[in-house]
């Protein structure tokens, strides 16, 4: 039987017991239904997962015995981030789901011209929280023990300047020439910028253009704002990354 995995804000070690945060213990308590014995596997975004033990299922809190650590390795070679052009809340939050279990490393939210959703610093806070914690539900539904980076709702150069140097970038255009065979064979790290529901503005391009990111075209049709990382990061993964695994 598959242990239910359980994520921790607290740092985990062998033998330790601690009390559960109020949303892992609703999930136990309500969802799981689980009981005093029952074992979970608690993982603390360090990449190691431990055995556990739940001692005492209270709603006021949780209380796990943490057993033996095992490193694990579910993290893809390409080191993706996605510069997502922040749309209305469900579709949003379906891109940040899937895009953490198809293995990005970050998400960084991009406040575009077309952009509908508009954000201040105080509604920023809470999308970002809002998005953490999906990320957070994607991580133990999917098996990873590193949590991708959520970043603060940026402007597109802000975006931009927070990329690590070698990345190579991509813009999903409808009208774009770039091919993912035409992608440096040694470069693990890509950037993917999608724009939101009315797409990136013709300055925006430009912007993109000039940071070096090349257009690319992933058919005749337009995908939705929603569709198009998922179809871009499977592809990715499938060429370049480990959805593509093949013996020998």
């Amino acid at each position: 039987m598959q242990r239910s995995r359980i994520y921790s804000p607290e740092a985990l070690r062998t033998g330790a017991t601690l009390v559960l945060a109020e949303s892992a213990t609703t999930h136990i308590t309500r969802v799981l239904r689980l009981t005093a014995g029952d074992p979970i596997t608690l993982f603390d975004g360090t990449g190691i997962d431990y055995a556990a033990t739940i001692v005492a299922p209270a709603r006021k809190g949780v209380t796990v015995l943490v057993g033996a650590g095992e490193t694990v390795d579910r993290e893809s070679p390409l080191q993706l981030t996605l510069l997502q052009g922040v749309s209305r809340g469900p579709r949003m939050d379906l891109v940040v789901q899937k895009a953490t279990e198809l293995g990005v490393s970050v998400i960084q939210p991009v406040l575009t011209g077309r952009s509908v959703v508009r954000l201040d610093a105080e509604r920023s806070a809470a999308r970002r929280q809002h998005w953490q914690n999906i990320v957070i539900s994607a991580c133990e539904q999917c098996g990873r023990s590193i949590l991708p980076d959520v970043r603060e709702p940026a402007e597109l150069a802000a975006a931009l300047a927070g990329l690590e140097p070698g990345t190579i970038g991509l813009m999903l255009d409808p009208d774009g020439d770039a091919r993912l065979d035409q992608l440096p064979a040694d470069s693990p790290r890509i950037a993917l910028a999608i724009g939101p529901e009315g797409g990136f503005t013709d300055s925006e391009r430009l912007t993109l253009t000039q940071a070096g990111f090349g257009r690319l075209r992933l058919g005749p049709r337009i995908l939705r704002t929603e569709t198009a990382p998922l179809a871009a990061l499977s592809i990715l993964q499938y060429a370049r990354g480990d959805m593509g695994w093949r013996s020998g």
